[in-house]
């Protein structure tokens, strides 16, 4: 069975925090309890994580909002909130997300992407996708003889855009069967292998059989493949692969845990 990339690991990636050290001067303390400045440091962070520059004001403001909490947490203490099921559930899944993010964010560190692994994976990609881009039309009907007598439209001088109206692909039909620009890859097999072969400005002569029904197909035009530069596409090529591989130590530890 194929796997991807679930959804806990990449928002666990997403949000990665880099927390600093321990400071032992508390910020504040608040009807006699302390709040101590790691809480200040790791809210910091995550602000400027998020692009906030430090600054004064910046701690100011943290330091009031965690005021404000303690106050918050302290009242909600008071009624009896944190001896409810249903939040003390909360509070540990929220405590059990940090130790996780904490472990993911030791794996990535230990086990980084190479530049030979994101080389490797580009020029992948990039003999996938060819040397040409390709710009078909198409009129996709349910039978083989439906195709046939569109094919025999066209040799009788109709013209393609008025036979798309007939096709069963909602997203081409109003465009006159215009698929735009695409590289073969995009396309399953039997589609993409005929469209290589025509010639600019015919079409197949033979229904094309996909499991979508059956094609007839018109090459508009074809131009050289225009491919992003390994720079331009290793931001997210790194994201990938990283991510790849943290689902792929999830799953491994998932095979080795006793589960009942």
């Amino acid at each position: 069975m194929k796997s991807f990339p679930s959804r806990l690991a990449i928002s666990l990636l997403a949000g990665f925090l880099s927390l600093p050290a321990l400071a032992a001067e508390p910020i504040a303390t608040v009807n006699g309890t302390v709040i101590p400045s790691a809480r200040a440091d790791a809210m910091i962070a995550e602000q400027r994580a998020q692009g906030a520059p430090e600054s004064d004001q910046l701690r100011d403001a943290v330091r009031e909002e965690l005021i404000r909490r303690e106050i918050l947490g302290q009242e909600a203490a008071k009624k009896g909130f944190d001896k409810k099921s249903d939040i003390q559930a909360q509070m540990e899944m929220a405590k059990q997300a940090i130790l996780i993010r904490a472990y993911l964010q030791d794996f990535v560190k230990a086990n980084p992407v190479t530049d030979a692994e994101l080389r490797k994976e580009y020029d992948g990609i990039k003999s996938r996708m060819g040397d040409k881009e390709y710009k078909p039309r198409h009129v996709l009907v349910e039978t083989e003889d439906q195709a046939k007598a569109i094919i025999a439209k066209l040799q009788g001088g109709s013209k393609f855009e008025d036979l798309a109206k007939e096709s069963r692909d909602p997203g081409s039909k109003e465009r006159g069967g215009d698929l735009g620009w695409s590289n073969p890859g995009m396309f399953v097999k039997p589609f993409s292998d005929a469209m290589v072969k025509l010639e600019k400005g015919k079409y197949t002569t033979t229904p094309v059989k996909s499991d979508f029904g059956y094609h007839v197909i018109m090459l508009d035009d074809v131009r050289a493949l225009q491919a992003p530069s390994f720079d331009e596409v290793k931001p997210q090529l790194q994201q990938r692969l990283q991510q790849q591989k943290v689902e792929k130590h999830m799953l491994e530890l998932r095979g080795k845990a006793k589960v009942q």
